[in-house]
């Protein structure tokens, strides 16, 4: 088994670090452009795995679309291969193919997509057979699943004859997410209605321009969890914006709480140690995808939290609770369910000289345990799994004199 090892280390000096650029507005802007014939000037776009199996399938425009392990890619490429009349087969890994899709599949064909599921129901690989014409201009699809079927449908809303109205039931998680995708087509001149459960978006076309990816939230919140787990350091993420589209920008309030002091600069911002003031409890349902990151750093510092909003990581790469639950209580830390959705982080007591973590083929476990280096030595099972949405991580880790070695058991 490929794993890298990296010494303790309780504190650094002040760090400039130079973040990826967003897969998710990177994987978003890309079908845009798709549906755009490519007439855009699009700059800055993701290094990460995701985007670069999304760019690799429009361009080569292949009879199967194996996505490899890119949820993402999976949704908005179905929606858009369905809709526009392709014909394809929809593919990925194992475990993408144990990820449901079948809410997605439903809506696709009330509007009239030709869609049949070739092993089992409900779940990928699928054979899309093409668009019989628009049905229905306005359809009902859960709000609480998954954002990115909402997202997948909404991009390609503009160009179906009659438009759409998406009513989304249920409590609606990750809004952040929907709402960046609507902000993203209205800079590329498509107008929405967002009211409540209602979604409108009236037929149209959207208008080529140029855009430029900002860097990613989700990969400076590893930085964030580090600097508040440390005895002491600065830090500066480079090419984040306070005004930024991406839902979890939220990690600033919650970091704030839990003793990292954010500023934004002309460039960046710049994040310095303060007081912890303490985190009681926090609803990951619009900000899913910092869950573990949260989870790990108030496991490190001692801060007894309660965490809801966590419905949607037991369809992600692994099923995320479970492996937080097993990869925690290997520092002490527990993570439990309580009552039904609410889970109560209870901190690490003694931290081991040498801590193990597995990754269960999944990129955000190896980076939100990486903060562990402030507290003992740290060896991470198959750490090639940031590809997936960071490939630099672990070069940007030996910025800060984290020096990881690898090794093969």
């Amino acid at each position: 088994m490929n794993t890298i090892v990296l010494p303790k280390k309780e504190s650094f000096g002040q760090i400039q670090i130079p973040l990826p650029s967003s897969k998710s507005e990177s994987n978003r802007v890309l079908i845009i452009d798709a549906l755009t014939k490519g007439e855009n000037k699009l700059s800055n776009l993701a290094e990460a795995r995701d985007t670069q199996t999304m760019i690799r399938l429009l361009r080569d425009d292949p009879e199967t679309l194996d996505v490899l392990d890119a949820g993402t890619t999976m949704r908005f490429l179905t929606a858009y291969a369905a809709l526009n009349n392709k014909q394809k087969i929809m593919t990925g890994t194992p475990r993408m193919c144990e990820r449901p899709i079948g809410i997605l599949v439903d809506a696709l064909r009330d509007l009239g997509a030709n869609i049949n599921y070739l092993k089992k129901e409900g779940y990928p690989p699928l054979s899309i057979e093409g668009f019989s014409g628009q049905k229905t201009s306005e359809i009902e699809i859960r709000g609480d699943v998954s954002s990115q079927y909402i997202s997948a449908l909404l991009m390609n809303a503009p160009l179906l004859p009659q438009g759409l109205v998406l009513n989304l039931t249920g409590k609606i998680g990750s809004r952040t997410y929907i709402t960046m995708t609507l902000e993203l087509m209205k800079e590329f001149g498509v107008d929405y209605i967002f009211e409540g459960s209602r979604i409108e978006i009236k037929p149209g076309a959207y208008v080529p321009t140029t855009f430029a990816v900002e860097s990613d939230w989700s990969g400076a919140s590893y930085w964030f969890s580090l600097l508040a787990c440390a005895d002491e350091g600065e830090l500066f993420l480079k090419g984040l914006k306070a005004d930024s589209l991406q839902g979890d920008a939220m990690i600033v309030g919650i970091m704030d709480q839990l003793g990292v002091q954010s500023e934004f600069q002309e460039t960046g911002i710049s994040l310095k140690k303060k007081e912890v003031r303490g985190l009681p409890s926090f609803d990951f349902t619009h900000c899913p995808d910092l869950a573990q990151t949260v989870a790990v750093t108030c496991a490190l510092i001692g801060q007894t939290s309660e965490f809801s909003g966590l419905e949607s990581l037991r369809i992600k790469e692994t099923d995320r609770i479970d492996a937080l639950q097993k990869e925690l209580a290997k520092i002490g830390a527990l993570l439990e369910e309580r009552k039904e959705g609410v889970f109560t982080l209870v901190p690490a007591t003694k931290i081991p000289a040498k801590v193990k973590v597995a990754t269960y083929d999944d990129h955000r476990m190896a980076m939100a345990f990486m903060p562990l280096i402030t507290k003992t030595a740290l060896e991470i099972e198959e750490p090639d799994v940031v590809n997936k949405s960071y490939p630099s991580f672990w070069k940007h880790c030996a910025l800060l004199g984290i020096q990881p070695k690898h090794s093969n058991d």
